[in-house]
């Protein structure tokens, strides 16, 4: 108790920065309309079927999927911030953060692993696009890097994890959102998930009977971080970020906007954040699916991760890592967009996600086997805590739906 009550300004300090972000994107956003400086989110998805631009454009929004923002200027501010982050962890750099990839020096791998993945599935998928948007995003988020922090870099394990996690995790995701969730009436994010989930499964099973695929040269566990090691020539990993210093609290929280590519970086998210930020500027209907709800988005996410760090500080301490970014990418902003962005689903949502997602992963995963990677709790309370609270909102609280656009 003591511990949350000296974070208790950092994280006011947090939920105040959140709620005026909110508030002047609210007024700025009736001034700044749909300007023409750069395409609609509707444009992008009508020409992204037949164009190669667009298509191009299309995957690199895709790297911003995860949080909701499908973002052009969002991917690539998220991908040059995360090279970053690389060079500055390589440096050893007092600057690199909290080390990207836990320190692992995996970041090339898992990046060349997720965007082989990535590749695939809009090459091979992105023709649906003509019947509306599909989960083109989910290998860039699952399985791909799940088996390279498995079996360890190189370029066997990063193409046959791209190639599985293409062709395994999209038709799943897809095939639930299609012929269960929109059917229901329920969020496309708990397919999106399952996709995860349930491929990763899949694929790391089949792995083991792969004939080249050995863990006999995996990296040995790191330590205090929940992923693997590239190897013994890398320096030995740096010692976790202290909970207990000044500033961690804020530090936290920004990391956890680029948990779900793997990452957990401050610069690697500040980059997600300002690209998508400036793409809203140019058009306020470019990002978050073209809802004009980005702000909605946004602040739920700030609310649940902000909750979320200060009600499980003490497993971060214990721990030294604590799967509080999984409503962030899931329950949070699901919730503020289906029910429009109001304030009450913005806060329900991004508090309900909090309390609920992060020990429903956290029991999952500490009851995974060896061989499976801890992208499956995570993915799987993602579906489960969309679904819950979806319900209690619905049903238990009487939160309307929308009539779509």
């Amino acid at each position: 108790m003591k511990a949350r009550l000296r974070l208790l300004p950092e994280f006011l300090g947090v939920l105040a920065f959140g709620f005026v972000l909110y508030f002047a994107m609210l007024s700025l956003q009736g001034a700044l309309g749909p300007n023409g400086l750069l395409f609609s989110f509707e444009t992008w998805l009508e020409r992204a079927p037949d164009s190669a631009f667009y298509r191009f454009f299309w995957l690199v929004g895709d790297t911003t999927e995860p949080t909701f923002y499908a973002s052009l200027l969002g991917g690539i501010g998220l991908l040059a911030f995360a090279f970053l982050a690389h060079l500055l962890y390589q440096a050893n750099s007092r600057l690199r953060g909290i080390p990207i990839c836990y320190g692992t020096g995996l970041w090339p791998w898992i990046f060349t692993a997720s965007i082989i993945g990535l590749g695939l599935s809009v090459v091979l998928f992105g023709g649906l696009l003509e019947g509306g948007w599909v989960p083109t995003f989910v290998p860039f988020v699952s399985v791909p890097a799940a088996v390279v922090f498995v079996y360890g870099a190189g370029w066997k394990n990063a193409l046959t994890g791209g190639i599985l996690g293409a062709l395994v995790t999209f038709p799943i995701a897809y095939l639930v959102i299609q012929y269960v969730l929109t059917p229901l009436g329920l969020p496309g994010v708990i397919g999106a998930v399952t996709g995860m989930w349930l491929g990763a499964i899949v694929v790391l099973e089949l792995c083991r009977y792969l004939p080249w695929m050995s863990r006999d040269a995996a990296p040995p566990e790191g330590g205090e971080i929940p992923e693997t090691r590239e190897g013994t020539d890398l320096p030995e990993p740096p010692p976790p970020v202290d909970p207990n210093r000044r500033g961690w609290f804020g530090r936290r929280v920004l990391a956890d906007f680029s948990e779900a590519q793997f990452y957990g970086n401050e610069w690697a998210s500040a980059g997600l954040l300002l690209g998508t930020l400036l793409s809203w500027v140019l058009n306020p209907l470019h990002p978050a699916l073209g809802t004009g709800l980005l702000p909605a988005v946004i602040l739920s996410q700030v609310l649940t991760a902000a909750v979320g760090v200060l009600l499980y500080y003490e497993r971060w301490r214990d721990l030294g890592w604590y799967p509080t970014f999984v409503p962030l990418v899931s329950v949070a902003p699901a919730m503020a967009l289906a029910f429009g962005g109001t304030m009450q689903s913005i806060l329900l949502g991004a508090v309900l996600g909090a309390i609920l997602a992060p020990p429903v992963a956290q029991f999952v995963i500490d009851r995974l086997p060896d061989h499976w990677h801890l992208l499956i709790g995570n993915t799987l309370s993602m579906a489960l805590s969309s679904l819950v609270v979806f319900l209690i909102l619905r049903y238990l609280l009487g939160f309307e739906v929308p009539p779509p656009s």
